[in-house]
């Protein structure tokens, strides 16, 4: 870890003059992110589950099916019958757009910056 970090503000990743860390260790810091990611899509399909079931007041599985759907992107399975029904889909789907991409790119983070950080390796070792 280079020196001119101090302990306490030191980035997750390794710094890119820094030599690739070892496949566990990768592993262990991928683990991490996609649990982190798995809680957050889990927090998403929740709190939709809930809305659906209270708000819409569909049944507990037709909740849960609705809020999948939207949260990936599917689209609307359920017939919405009143105002709030419509008005709650309508800010979770637009909610669900964002929340998706975000949770792609947290998942996917580790995986990209390693492939870049091994890439820039192989750059710096031809250079020399």
């Amino acid at each position: 870890m280079p020196k001119h970090f101090p302990a306490k503000h030191r980035p997750r990743f390794e710094h890119h003059s820094d030599p690739v860390v070892p496949l566990r260790r990768f592993l262990l810091r991928q683990g991490r992110y996609a649990i982190f990611a798995f809680l957050l899509v889990a927090v998403s399909v929740g709190a939709g589950t809930l809305g659906y079931r209270i708000i819409a007041a569909v049944s507990w599985i037709d909740a849960f099916y609705m809020a999948s759907m939207i949260l990936t992107g599917m689209g609307p399975v359920v017939e919405m019958h009143n105002a709030g029904a419509k008005l709650f889909s309508s800010f979770y789907a637009l909610y669900s757009g964002v929340a998706f991409l975000s949770i792609t790119a947290v998942f996917f983070a580790p995986m990209v910056h390693r492939l870049m950080h091994i890439l820039h390796v192989d750059d710096e070792k031809e250079a020399s």
